[in-house]
């Protein structure tokens, strides 16, 4: 499913209300974005959402053929789910691995017995952890125990590993500084020409925080917006029902419309910050070096790049308008010197679309 909305300010204004168009089905022609994507920071593949853990799981996998260290590290950090257990875990590691670089000497330090109640319970119950302690070059080994008959696992460290020890640091610090990895959100950034019906969006149901029987129910909803408007309310109340309509949202696809005409498109997570858009937008301009506003409707400033989008309304969707810095304007008229009629890089005008 999809749904059809105008620019938030349209939204939330009740005389536009009447505008929100019937749910679409997805795969519609006529939505603004197919669907939210990621990209894998392995392969650079594009994935939906639910092909990104498959997907990463088995790059990571294939990843061990080439680089067993790197791989078993991505696994610790990226299989395991409970951020808690695995920063245990890899501080476990690394003391046990301090102990051997601040003491080759000694062989106690390069044993470390499987069955050991701290080993289980913070290191074993990993996954990836017991591919790291292989990788890194300890091997297992039954090994007797002293004045008894039975024995007992143990990881012992070779003696190519123990003869290059410094390594064995540099593979603790890596394993300490890394995170998991993560899908990144695609952009999919796109450049339009200039059209009217650029505060006109029509978006597909994985831009919602709902379920889909929650998403049949959302047309409904705004049906009655109009009714519930109308009811006297405290400024407190209007702010706390819009609180909760914007947390329904994880993405937000955004417009830029420039001084041109043409409109710059790209998908962010609502929760992200406006500098990320101010930052999408520059990598775009021909002259990325001079500063700039974006003003969403009723062209008040967005002073803090600090909010995230959610906070400042512009979720699921909104319209902006690019302006350069009138100050720096001045300054260049003040010289003498023009500016450019030019605005967006070349190579992205040569990508321009129009917007169905």
């Amino acid at each position: 499913m999809c749904l059809s909305f105008w620019s938030v300010e349209n939204f939330l204004d009740p005389d536009n209300v009447k505008n929100v168009s019937e749910a679409k089905e997805e795969g519609s022609s006529h939505l603004s974005v197919s669907g939210v994507y990621f990209t894998c920071p392995l392969t650079g593949a594009i994935l939906r959402k639910d092909q990104r853990d498959a997907h990463i799981k088995e790059a990571i996998n294939k990843h061990s053929d080439k680089d067993p260290v790197a791989a078993s590290i991505m696994k610790i950090h990226t299989f395991n789910r409970d951020r808690e257990k695995v920063k245990l875990g890899v501080d476990t590691i690394a003391k046990y691995l301090d102990n051997i670089h601040l003491h080759p000497e000694e062989e106690k330090y390069r044993k470390i017995k499987l069955q050991n109640r701290v080993f289980q319970e913070r290191i074993n119950c990993l996954e990836g952890a017991n591919e790291f302690f292989e990788a890194i070059g300890f091997e297992k080994m039954t090994l007797p125990i002293p004045e008894q008959e039975t024995s007992e696992e143990y990881y012992v460290l070779n003696e190519d590993a123990l003869a290059q020890v410094k390594k064995l640091e540099e593979h603790k610090v890596t394993l300490q500084s890394s995170e998991p990895v993560r899908a990144q959100l695609a952009r999919q950034r796109r450049i339009f020409q200039p059209s009217p019906l650029a505060a006109q969006f029509d978006l597909p149901g994985d831009f919602f925080n709902l379920t889909a029987e929650e998403l049949k129910r959302e047309q409904k909803l705004r049906a009655d917006t109009v009714e519930r408007l109308s009811v006297l309310r405290t400024k407190a109340m209007r702010e706390k029902e819009e609180q909760r309509e914007m947390r329904k949202y994880t993405y937000t696809l955004l417009r830029v419309r420039f001084p041109d005409g043409h409109i710059l498109q790209g998908t962010f997570y609502a929760r992200e910050r406006l500098s990320a858009l101010y930052s999408f937008v520059r990598e775009a301009l021909l002259n990325d070096w001079l500063p700039f506003e974006l003003l969403p409707a009723g062209g008040h400033k967005l002073l803090d790049e600090n909010l995230a989008f959610n906070e400042c309304g512009l979720v699921p969707s909104a319209l902006l308008t690019f302006t350069w810095d009138t100050g720096v304007l001045e300054d260049i008229r003040a010289s003498g010197a023009e500016q450019s009629p030019a605005i967006l890089k070349p190579e992205l005008l040569a990508t321009v679309e129009n917007l169905a």
